[in-house]
């Protein structure tokens, strides 16, 4: 076990999620530069993508879950029935809020999203329909591809996506009259659904090897055991993901509104593209876990790259850079530009955090400790809830310096749930992997 190993692992993961993360500042970058910006970005940023979210959030897990737990081909086939019921089901419910009555109780009731941006909202999630399907598929592959340590294919993979959503985006900008929520969704959309056939099209030749490997008969994957697995799994991704309508409906109801709502995605485009390094550092430590020596050595990576990503944002904050970022790259008014950058100081926490969080949580997953998981995300949402109605009832502080504080208070809560619940395990050099599943 070395950092080496360590790292050879991670980069292809964190290039992926990082490509993820560049996915949101381009499309906020070309709405800002199509007609009635303010609008659009809105609402993609405050009604589109928190719902479509939220919507395919039990699915989130399935990586990690693929990962701990596709060990031969009886266990992928189970699994892989399990996912595409998910997949079904959530797909549904998708079509269900996006094209029924459902969606102005949701919207309006719910989030009370002003009432300028709810039809463009409405066509957005409309053409979102595949897109959790698309996931589950991709993320559940994506785990086998980890556990035979071909890892760059994931980077690849991305690169696909991230090439499909920029052909889109740049037919809708140089054609200039196509709504901006339009364009992005069928750009983010047709993403997706590339880097999935990517994907499945490259674990093929795998799949056939585990076919032949001698599978292990003392641990059959059973329904009962992977739902006592998942479950608290993807409970952990519904719950944290609440946090955006919740933040956005929050948002709806403090002093400038739209344009909180409007900076609210480009914020987001920022703070994930640089978290996201962290974010792909936890199937590294589900996969390495058991090696003499991991725990201190992934420790030592988690605190290091914490500290490396939350500099670089304050570097970013402390700098012309940032009024760059919100002006000339993401392409918003003078107006907007000033708000963003100085909420910005706010999220300077969250990539260290992030990556802490990782390591933290890999050793959880990796001891089928799922349910602290789950405890860390209610300890995060109750936080950041607390904070969002504080601001919504004093009212005459502006939504988006509310909202990001939020954010970075509940992950911070969340973050020394899960150093709580590691602590036996962070004080030694081992864990035990006497568990089965």
């Amino acid at each position: 076990m070395s950092y080496r190993k360590v790292f050879e692992l991670w980069w292809p993961l964190a290039g992926s999620w990082l490509l993820m993360g560049i996915e949101l500042p381009i499309v906020s970058a070309v709405m800002a530069r199509l007609a009635d910006p303010e609008i659009h970005l809105a609402a993609y940023g405050g009604v589109v993508f928190p719902l479509a979210l939220i919507i395919e959030a039990p699915v989130i897990m399935l990586l990690a879950a693929s990962t701990a737990l596709s060990k031969d081909w009886t266990s992928y086939a189970f699994l892989r029935r399990f996912t595409v019921l998910l997949a079904c089901v959530l797909t549904v419910l998708h079509i269900v809020v996006a094209f029924s009555p459902l969606y102005d109780w949701v919207v309006s009731g719910i989030l009370g999203a002003p009432e300028q941006i709810r039809e463009p909202a409405r066509i957005g999630l409309m053409i979102m329909t595949p897109w959790t399907a698309a996931i589950a598929i991709r993320r559940f592959q994506q785990g086998v591809l980890i556990r035979y340590g071909k890892t760059r294919l994931i980077g690849v993979g991305t690169a696909c996506r991230l090439a499909a959503n920029m052909g889109v985006l740049g037919v809708g900008l140089l054609w200039g009259t196509i709504p901006g929520i339009i364009v992005t969704t069928v750009a983010v959309s047709l993403g997706v659904l590339t880097e999935a056939l990517f994907v499945y099209v490259q674990v093929q030749p795998l799949l056939a090897r585990m076919k032949v490997e001698v599978g292990d008969d003392t641990a059959q994957l059973t329904m009962s055991r992977l739902l006592t697995f998942y479950v608290p799994l993807a409970m952990t991704s519904l719950l944290a993901l609440l946090a955006l309508p919740i933040g956005s409906a929050a948002l709806s109801r403090m002093p400038r509104a739209l344009d909180s709502l409007a900076v609210w995605p480009v914020m987001a485009g920022i703070s994930f593209s640089l978290r996201s390094l962290g974010l792909a550092f936890q199937e590294v430590v589900v996969a390495l876990l058991g090696t003499p020596g991991s725990v201190k050595i992934l420790r030592n990576f988690a605190v290091g790259l914490g500290c490396c990503t939350s500099c670089l944002l304050l570097i970013i904050a402390a700098t012309p850079l940032a009024r760059l970022y919100f002006g000339d790259v993401a392409g918003l008014s003078p107006e907007l530009t000033e708000l963003g950058s100085q909420a910005i100081w706010l999220a300077c926490l969250l990539p260290g955090l992030s990556a802490f969080e990782s390591f933290l949580q890999g050793r959880l997953v990796h001891g089928h400790q799922t349910r602290c998981i789950t405890e860390a995300v209610v300890i995060y949402l109750i936080a950041s809830a607390c904070i969002l109605v504080s601001g919504t009832y004093y009212g005459h502080i502006t939504g988006l310096y509310v909202g990001v504080l939020a954010v970075s208070t509940g992950l911070v809560c969340q973050t020394l749930w899960l150093l709580f619940r590691n602590w036996a395990m962070i004080s030694s050099d081992s864990i035990d992997h006497s568990v089965k599943i």
